[in-house]
């Protein structure tokens, strides 16, 4: 089995609505992606002899993924109310909405799903929101 991982990060804040705690309120994380690939068989001839697949590839798929999501609000569908929505819009910031709890755990399946989605041959996503912690998605065997 060939492995190969790659990580990009993103600067966003959440909140988790209905929460009781202090991630009730919007904050901010300097969020980690890292995917790992996998599979066992090397590309047999051409440019790309010798590869599972090309590192270039896999850095910019989870690049273009972490870059989506820089600088934002993420939030869950109707989770603020319409005119909080309006008023943040009129002000132009840059406001994602999700249809999931925006929760370490359902990024790292969001994007392994959106990796996959792509034909890349994703094999898990670690979601750090901290240095020292993360969330982990791959599909069972």
């Amino acid at each position: 089995m060939y492995r190969l991982k790659t990580s990009s990060a993103f600067d966003s804040a959440h909140f988790l609505a209905g929460y009781e705690g202090k991630c009730a309120n919007i904050h901010g994380h300097r969020w980690k992606i890292e995917a790992e690939f996998s599979g066992t068989k090397l590309i047999g001839g051409g440019a790309k002899r010798g590869m599972l697949i090309d590192f270039g590839d896999i850095k910019n798929a989870v690049r273009d993924l972490a870059d989506s999501f820089d600088h934002a609000l993420i939030y869950e569908e109707n989770s603020l109310k319409e005119e909080t929505v309006s008023a943040l819009n009129a002000e132009n910031f840059k406001l994602i909405v999700v249809k999931f709890r925006p929760t370490a755990e359902n990024f790292a399946e969001y994007f392994y799903n959106k990796l996959k989605e792509d034909g890349l041959p994703v094999s898990s996503v670690a979601v750090y929101e901290t240095p020292d912690n993360c969330a982990v998605y791959e599909e069972e065997i």
